[in-house]
């Protein structure tokens, strides 16, 4: 099973071999030893394309879940024995500020090494959904205030209220407060539209009635900033993730402005030993 996701996933025999750590011959004799015994061919191939037949991709669905209680099952064992092991999968938002991730993931790892650890950036609703589905077990989401997640348990780690970021030559830059009025000419760079990073600045746009210029959209805020040191853009972010050493950057406080909350979420159906041990690891926000 373990050769056929390998093949599914790298559309290439030597790849799947590599990642394997068998020699491709081998995982070719395997492969045909498996089809003979299912009576099916699982891959359409030539010298140039590898892919999976309509056998092969149910055959995959279940391969894959196999193999996913194999890995618990393993998991559950050894933890009953004071061992965390199997795997750990982790998503981040671009905008996380209240966990030192890489710091969080190096104690953990030194806690507990035979635990495979895969990080993941992406948005809140992707991790949600692959929270839900199995597929990734700890996330930290950044949603507006107005919106609380759904199918995953959560501990909420901050409540942020945005600033306006402009470049040290903005006109509005030596200002310590405006309004969402004042932006209303502005050109803005912001997170891809209906993402959970972007959806508190246009709820606060829309409520002021002022319509805005978005014609950057990014999922890095750094590329963000970059554009705002330009004279391009204003940009809408949490204060944390602004360098405080920038003598490029301004940050202006918004009367009215949108807020955010970051959330830690896992399943909330039974998380593995390695996901209960990495969120034991963490600490817990003063506020709790």
């Amino acid at each position: 099973m373990r050769y056929v996701i390998a093949i599914a996933e790298e559309k290439n025999f030597t790849r799947a071999a590599e990642r394997c750590f068998v020699v491709q011959s081998s995982l070719s004799h395997q492969l045909k030893a498996l089809e003979r015994e299912l009576g099916v061919a699982l891959f359409a191939r030539s010298s140039r394309r590898v892919e999976l037949t309509a056998a092969g991709e149910a055959f995959l669905v279940q391969a894959r879940a196999s193999l996913d209680a194999a890995e618990r099952a393993a998991s559950e064992a050894a933890a009953a024995n004071g061992q965390i092991r199997g795997s750990l999968t982790v998503g981040v938002i671009p905008t996380v500020t209240t966990i030192d991730v890489p710091a969080a993931l190096g104690r953990f790892h030194r806690a507990h090494p035979a635990v495979r650890i895969r990080l993941r950036g992406g948005g809140s609703d992707e991790f949600i959904a692959a929270i839900g589905a199995g597929s990734m077990d700890v996330a930290v989401l950044g949603l507006p205030d107005s919106t609380r997640p759904t199918g995953v348990d959560t501990r909420v780690l901050a409540r942020e209220r945005l600033v306006a970021v402009v470049s040290a030559a903005h006109p509005l830059a030596g200002r310590r407060r405006v309004r969402l009025e004042d932006l209303g000419d502005e050109v803005f760079v912001d997170f891809p539209e209906g993402t959970p990073g972007r959806i508190p600045s246009d709820l606060a746009f829309h409520a002021a009635g002022v319509r805005r210029d978005v014609a950057f959209e990014f999922m890095s805020t750094d590329l963000m900033l970059d554009l705002v040191r330009q004279g391009l853009v204003v940009a809408l972010l949490s204060p944390a993730v602004i360098p405080g050493d920038s003598d490029d950057l301004r940050t202006i406080s918004l009367t009215a402005g949108p807020t955010r909350i970051e959330y830690l979420a896992w399943s909330s159906f039974n998380p593995t030993p390695a996901a209960q041990a990495f969120l034991d690891s963490l600490p817990t926000p003063p506020h709790e």
